[in-house]
C-alpha cells in the first residue's frame, strides 16, 4: 500500500474519530467523506444520497463483474476515555465500534484503486446507522438500482492474534429487534386498588413467561428473550396504584423465522395477561437486524486473499449472537463479511477505552485488493 495514502488514512480516522455523530445523524460525517474523496482522487465519482455515500470506479475496459465494499460510519453513547491529541469533543458520544476506522480504510482502498486502476467497476458504500440496525435497510437502492452483484465488507474484532481473518460460512450473526410492550389500565387511589385496572402482575406473568417461551428445546437454533427493563407506574408515587407499564425485550433467533416465532408466542402471552386483568396491550418495535448469511463461495476468496496475504484465518465455530445489519445486503447478492482481530487482551469494542488500531488499515485494504482480482 502507498504510504503516503496510508498516513492520508490515519489523519482522516482520527479526524472521524475526534468528531463522531451517532445513527441517523451522520451527515457531517458523510461531508467529510465527500471533501476526503474529492480532494484526494481524481478519477472517482462520488455519488451523493442524502442519507448515504458511496463512490465509483468505472474501469476503462472491465474485463469482470462489478464488485462491491461497504463500510459504516455512526458512532455510539460511550465516554471516550482515551489519552489521545484526537479524543471526541463531543461529550458521551465516541467512535467505539470502529466505525472511523472502517470508513477510513474504505477511503483509502478508494485512494488505492484511483491511483492504480481496476479491471472491473468497483463500488465503495459508505452507510449510516448500523448501530440500530436501520442504515443497510437504507441503502438497498444502492444494490438494486446498480445491479450489484456481489458486495463484502469488514468489521474489526478482539480476541485472535492480531491481524487474524475471522469468517464463518452461512449463518454468520443472528437477527434480532428490541420489543417493547406497553399495557395501561386505570388509576386509582393507592388505598383502593380494587377501583383501578393494575398492569404491573400481568407485565410480570409476561416477563416470567418469556423464559418458558424461549426455551431451547422449543426451537432449532439459538433464540433469546432478553428483559432489558420493567418500568410500571410513577417514580415514588406512593398514593396512586400503578396504571400503566412496559415490558422491553430483546429478542433474537439464529433464524429469522425462528425470532418471528418468538415475536408471535411473546405477543399472544401478552395479550392474554392483558386480557385477564382488563387492559390494553400494544406493541412496537426497533432496532431491527436481519440474520446476516455469508455466502461460502464469497468466503473463499476471503479465505485465498489471506493465505496469499499470510494472514492467518480463524473459523468461527458458531454464529455470533451480536447482530449486523450487512445481512440485508447478502439477501440481495452474493457477499461475505469478515471480521480482522487487533489482537488479544485489547480493550473490547463498545467500552471507554477502545479504539481503533490504525494498523490493520493496511492489510484490510490489501485484502479487497486480492479480493478484486478474482
Amino acid at each position: 500500500m502507498n504510504k503516503v495514502t496510508l498516513q492520508k488514512a490515519i489523519a482522516f480516522r482520527h479526524e472521524l474519530h475526534q468528531h463522531p455523530f451517532l445513527s441517523n445523524e451522520e451527515r457531517p460525517t458523510l461531508e467529510r467523506i465527500i471533501r476526503f474523496l474529492k480532494e484526494h482522487t481524481k478519477n472517482i465519482e462520488v455519488v451523493d444520497k442524502g442519507h448515504y455515500v458511496y463512490a465509483i470506479y468505472r474501469a476503462k475496459d472491465a474485463k469482470k463483474p462489478a464488485m462491491a465494499f461497504r463500510s459504516d460510519n455512526d458512532a455510539i453513547k460511550v465516554y471516550d476515555d482515551i489519552d489521545k491529541p484526537y479524543k471526541s469533543v463531543t461529550d458521551g458520544v465516541a467512535h467505539k465500534c470502529g466505525h472511523d476506522g472502517h470508513t477510513a480504510t474504505m477511503a483509502a482502498f478508494a485512494l488505492e484503486i484511483d491511483q492504480s486502476g481496476a479491471d472491473r467497476d468497483v463500488y465503495f458504500l459508505f452507510q449510516p446507522a448500523e448501530e440500530n440496525g436501520s442504515g443497510a435497510a437504507q441503502c438497498l437502492d444502492f444494490i438494486t438500482d446498480n445491479q450489484i452483484p456481489e458486495i463484502y465488507g469488514f468489521h474489526n474484532e478482539p480476541g485472535q492474534p492480531k491481524f487474524t481473518v475471522l469468517v464463518r460460512d452461512g449463518l454468520l450473526c443472528c437477527a434480532s429487534k428490541g420489543m417493547i410492550i406497553t399495557m395501561t389500565g386505570a388509576p386509582s387511589h393507592a388505598s383502593e386498588p380494587e377501583n383501578g385496572k393494575n398492569p404491573s402482575f400481568a407485565i410480570a406473568k409476561t416477563a416470567l413467561a418469556s423464559e418458558r417461551i424461549a426455551a431451547p428445546e422449543n426451537y432449532k437454533g439459538l433464540v433469546l428473550a432478553t428483559i432489558v427493563q420493567i418500568d410500571v407506574g410513577e417514580k415514588e408515587a406512593f398514593g396512586v396504584a400503578a396504571s400503566k407499564g412496559k415490558l422491553l425485550m430483546t429478542i433474537r433467533g439464529e433464524y429469522e423465522n425462528e425470532m418471528n416465532d418468538l415475536q408471535s408466542k411473546l405477543e399472544e402471552e401478552a395479550l392474554k395477561n392483558a386480557k385477564e386483568y382488563g387492559l390494553q396491550c400494544e406493541f412496537s418495535y426497533c432496532d431491527a437486524f436481519p440474520e446476516t448469511i455469508s455466502h461460502p463461495e464469497s468466503n473463499e476468496k476471503i479465505r485465498k486473499a489471506a493465505a496469499e496475504l499470510e494472514l492467518p484465518v480463524y473459523e468461527i465455530p458458531t454464529a455470533l449472537r451480536g447482530s449486523e445489519d450487512f445481512g440485508h445486503f447478502t439477501k440481495l447478492a452474493k457477499g461475505a463479511m469478515f471480521f480482522m482481530s487487533y489482537g488479544e487482551g485489547k480493550p473490547m469494542i463498545h467500552t471507554s477505552k477502545y479504539d481503533f488500531d490504525d494498523d490493520l488499515i493496511e492489510p484490510v485494504v490489501e485484502m479487497y485488493r486480492k479480493l478484486l482480482a478474482y
